[in-house]
């Protein structure tokens, strides 16, 4: 194994959810403001996924204050502390794109039943 291989392998993150587009998630980031740090929490729908191995994230879309607000996270960060999985999603597509034209009821989506 070449050393940049086992340097990315050193970096990969060992317990990460099983995240799925279409899931409604809660984010906690780590936030560095000067000299503090404190962690902020983001949570809503995926609707990417992309990349592999240490480059792969995933973005995630909420409603703001009326604003959609879209945000990328890569998977091996360490600044995201941790990934919570709040709803399953039940959809039949990898991209949900189509959600950036759609308010309110229509921009829902629908619970995965088990």
């Amino acid at each position: 194994m070449s050393e940049l291989q086992q340097f990315v392998k050193d970096q990969l993150k060992t317990e990460v959810p099983e995240l799925n587009v279409g899931d409604t998630v809660r984010v906690s980031v780590r936030i560095k403001e000067g000299d503090r740090e404190r962690t902020q929490v983001f949570e809503g729908a995926i609707i990417s996924r992309r990349g592999g191995g240490i480059s792969e994230s995933f973005t995630v879309r909420r409603i703001s204050y009326g604003v959609g607000v879209e945000r990328v996270f890569p998977i091996h960060s360490p600044n995201v502390q941790k990934v919570e999985i709040v709803r399953r999603g039940r959809v039949r597509r990898a991209r949900l794109y189509y959600l950036r034209g759609r308010v309110g009821k229509a921009a829902k989506i629908k619970d995965q039943l088990r």
